[in-house]
């Protein structure tokens, strides 16, 4: 499912890229110059961007937890998975329920290049990559479906991925596309950027990413929240993923002191 073109080819090392500048702000070595400058500019107009890097990731990391013991989830389809960063989804899941069935999705030639560490999951499970654009979302579904029963519960991982889709080239028609094919019983996981806390900062910032290239969209909570039409949003509702089920975390790191510009939200259909 991860295709044959040697990834490091494809690799375009000239351009800074979102999942290598979150790597630098997570403290990876999965980037380049081009990156570490877009990312210093940023820190430069928002010192608080790795927090709310790593408080995403661990927003992850709770609701995966969440889902596979107390909703008993076994199945996970994550898209936009971005440069692997330990402990990945499935190594969440898995922890929990040895029998996990997880599908990674991303279409970047360097994520594709450090598949192989997406992989190692339990003889019990499955664990896939599939190279594919988001974009495509009824591709993505079917090509999942080689791996993932779609008639039964899968939760949908699109963590800090709709913030680079704008409303105009069709965000809301992805999620809903992937969420029509979701079995009654599923949840949607859903992270974004919003400038509702640091408006300023945040404007800066999605200028700074426009002069490398990369389109960032900042939505309002009542925005997010659109992406979680006609499902039953979970307490505590869509808020700063700091603040979402903050007891269920396990390595006691704290994530700082107030809200980070990230929403973070998880829906179940019924």
């Amino acid at each position: 499912m991860t295709g044959t073109e040697p990834a490091a080819q494809r690799i375009d090392t000239t351009r800074p890229h979102p999942a290598r500048v979150y790597d630098w702000f997570l403290g990876g070595k999965d980037n380049y110059p081009v990156d570490e400058e877009l990312g210093r500019q940023i820190m430069s107009i928002e010192t608080g961007a790795p927090r709310a890097a790593r408080a995403n990731r661990r927003f992850m990391r709770r609701a995966t937890r969440l889902l596979a013991g107390e909703s008993g989830i076994r199945q996970f389809l994550d898209i936009g998975t971005g440069i692997p960063t330990e402990p990945n989804l499935h190594q969440i899941a898995q922890g929990v329920a040895p029998d996990a069935r997880v599908v990674y999705v991303d279409n970047d030639p360097i994520v594709l290049a450090h598949a192989s560490a997406l992989l190692h999951g339990t003889p019990e499970g499955v664990t896939e990559y599939l190279q594919a654009d988001a974009r495509e979302p009824g591709a993505i579904i079917e090509q999942a479906g080689l791996v993932l029963d779609f008639d039964r519960p899968v939760a949908l991982s699109l963590i800090a991925l709709m913030h680079f889709v704008a409303d105009e080239d069709g965000a809301h028609d992805l999620v809903r596309t992937l969420v029509d094919a979701l079995a009654p019983g599923s949840f949607l996981v859903l992270s974004a950027l919003t400038a509702d806390f640091e408006p300023e900062q945040v404007r800066r910032g999605v200028e700074a990413y426009a002069a490398g290239g990369v389109t960032l969209v900042a939505r309002s909570q009542a925005e997010t929240s659109l992406f979680f039409k006609g499902l039953e949003v979970i307490d505590p509702g869509i808020v700063s993923v700091v603040d979402w089920r903050p007891e269920l975390a396990v390595d006691g790191t704290p994530d700082g002191e107030g809200p980070v510009s990230l929403y973070g939200g998880v829906g179940l259909k019924r």
